[in-house]
């Protein structure tokens, strides 16, 4: 009997439209393996500042929209930079407005996390604060393998938007690989 399709949202901590991190996430679908479905999540690029007092007069429609995406979804990805060795900024106030909505989405919710850097870390520090925060909101997050791309520019053609690095698709296949089982032994939906 055939499984079910994955559905799994990817939520890109970049804001830049030429960022490596978004190559990256647009990469996704067509490493996946057969059965996942990837997609971009809505985007948080306009949440307001998190504010307890706009909270009280009502979340913002855009901020509603991202959490139906992350309820709805079988696993996330999240495919981030490093900014000041951690969460960049935007990224950290989305997960700020999402972790404020009843019913916690993130809770039990699968996750997965992926970076890119020109830097040597390939963005490790941020990973370490971001799983910090899904422990927070008790996301069950894949521990391996984990996808630290340092020196991307030498992986990937920021004109082409295609990797010139086989060994980097292959390790990212076999997180996505990994992520399918992962989401499978935990349930997906929360």
């Amino acid at each position: 009997m055939a499984e079910e399709t994955l559905n799994v949202v990817t939520v890109c901590g970049s804001l830049r439209k030429g960022s490596y991190n978004r190559i990256v996430m647009n990469l996704l679908p067509g490493l996946a393996p057969e059965g996942m479905h990837i997609a971009e999540a809505p985007p948080f690029a306009d949440f307001p500042l998190y504010n307890t007092d706009m909270e009280a007069a009502g979340f913002p429609a855009s901020v509603g929209k991202l959490v139906e995406a992350v309820r709805a979804a079988d696993g996330v990805i999240f495919v981030s930079p490093e900014y000041n060795f951690s969460i960049p900024g935007g990224l950290k106030n989305a997960i700020d407005w999402v972790s404020r909505v009843p019913n916690q989405p993130f809770a039990g919710k699968p996750v997965a996390v992926q970076s890119a850097s020109p830097g040597v870390l390939g963005g490790g520090r941020m990973q370490y604060d971001l799983r910090r925060c899904m422990i927070f909101l008790d996301a069950v997050t894949l521990n391996k393998p984990e996808i630290f791309i340092g020196a991307v520019h030498q992986r990937i053609d920021a004109k082409t938007g295609e990797f010139k690095d086989e060994q980097t698709k292959g390790f990212i296949k076999q997180q996505l690989a990994a992520f399918a089982k992962f989401i499978r032994s935990h349930g997906g939906k929360a």
